[in-house]
């Protein structure tokens, strides 16, 4: 079957590269019984994959089950899995039959797979490798014939490593992987998504779909999506309820989009960022530790002066500790008068424009800076605000909430 049809069977929206060789890939294991491990971030519709799998599957007359292991409690799990006997525990009034037995020649999903406990992980596995399994308060095996689809967002890896996830059991599952990327690494997927989800909405609640200018396009080809496909559709119901316009610009939609950057300075945006920090955020960090370091030396430098400064006069010392203090803020200036205690031959010593200095200083903060590139930017462009945010080499939605933050006209 082509990937094309079985996207419209299933409403699956895309055409990225990575999305076409996922569902590739299910289309090719789905007519065996081959256990299937499907990773990706949280929200990105890995619950698709296994009813893909379980339809094109000689299964698809038997039973399909969804189990999410994270929202059963640890000591009901086993249970729900395999079934009890009456008696078994307190509550157990009557004999159960677990999602194993009663999904017998179909097919079960297990969400979540990562949260399972690792007596549950010991059950689990022996029903994948012997086809058996035994109710809790029994000691007679039950057979089944079951395919089993787990899916994580956990590292799996990482829990192998710290001791809660079986090593054997990983690869027991994961003996055909299926990797559902993030919605930042399918940008030319989230506008056909949020256009299938406006109509969607607008037939929903009776009302014209949404629609984006330009400038919002691009905003949200841009952002981040930490939440992924699920963020989208829900931020997508919000402005189809709230807003009476149904032309959503650049302004309304970044009342929408949480911001996630932990610093108030410029965002470099990028489409092959990997991570939250962009190189500019790190190019100041290297910037602010370096100045740091050079005034622990310079604060080093001026207690060694006044211990008594080796070999040199006392002229010399005084001109040294004066050459210093012309490079020092005033709070540094401040612990350094705290250390002369008072003497004051030193303090008489800092340079006769040392108050000029630090009016300077003070004036070239950055939030100054950055407000007055700002505006340049935007007269330079003669206010349009896409290509003024190029020229700064920011987002279009951070150049829109640092107007507004700075009150620009």
């Amino acid at each position: 079957m082509e990937v094309q049809s079985v996207k419209q069977r299933f409403g699956i929206i895309g055409n990225s590269l990575q999305l076409n060789r996922a569902l590739n890939v299910a289309i090719q294991v789905a007519p065996t019984d081959i256990s299937v491990l499907i990773t990706g971030e949280s929200g990105t519709g890995k619950e698709v994959m296994p009813k893909v799998i379980h339809q094109l599957s000689s299964r698809k007359h038997g039973s399909y089950i969804a189990v999410n292991c994270g929202a059963i409690p640890e000591g009901t799990i086993d249970s729900e899995l395999f079934g009890h006997e009456k008696g078994s525990f307190t509550g157990a009034h009557d004999q159960r039959k677990g999602y194993f037995e009663v999904a017998d020649k179909g097919t079960i999903f297990l969400d979540e797979v990562g949260e399972l406990p690792l007596p549950t992980q010991v059950r689990l596995l022996r029903v994948l490798e012997t086809g058996e399994f035994i109710r809790v308060g029994s000691s007679k095996a039950i057979k089944t014939d079951v395919r089993v689809v787990a899916a994580t967002n956990d590292n799996i890896i990482d829990s192998i490593q710290k001791g809660k996830f079986r090593e054997d059991l990983y690869y027991r599952l994961n003996t055909v992987p299926i990797h559902l990327p993030p919605l930042r690494e399918r940008k030319e997927d989230i506008h056909l998504l949020f256009r299938k989800f406006a109509i969607d909405f607008g037939e929903k609640y009776r009302m014209p779909s949404i629609k984006l200018n330009d400038d919002a396009v691009q905003m949200l080809i841009n952002y981040h999506w930490p939440g992924n496909i699920r963020q989208l559709k829900n931020i997508t119901e919000q402005i189809s309820v709230i807003e009476k316009e149904r032309d959503i610009n650049g302004v309304i939609l970044t009342t929408y989009l949480p911001d996630h950057s932990t610093t108030n300075l410029p965002i470099l945006s990028s489409a092959g960022r990997k991570d939250d920090f962009s190189e500019r955020d790190i190019l100041y960090k290297v910037l602010f530790d370096m100045k740091r370091d050079l005034t622990e030396l310079r604060k080093l430098v001026v207690d060694i002066l006044q211990k008594g400064g080796g070999e040199l006069s006392g002229e010399d010392r005084n001109e040294m500790i004066n050459k210093l203090y012309r490079e020092i803020t005033p709070a540094q200036e401040a612990v350094f008068a705290t250390r002369l205690s008072g003497n004051r031959e030193n303090r008489e010593t800092f340079p006769a424009d040392f108050e000029s200095h630090v009016e300077v200083e003070e004036s070239l903060s950055l939030e100054d800076r950055e407000k007055e590139l700002i505006s340049k930017a935007l007269e330079k462009h003669r206010g349009k605000r896409k290509y003024a945010a190029q020229d700064l080499g920011i987002s279009e939605r951070t150049l829109y909430r640092k107007i507004k933050e700075y009150e620009l006209k």
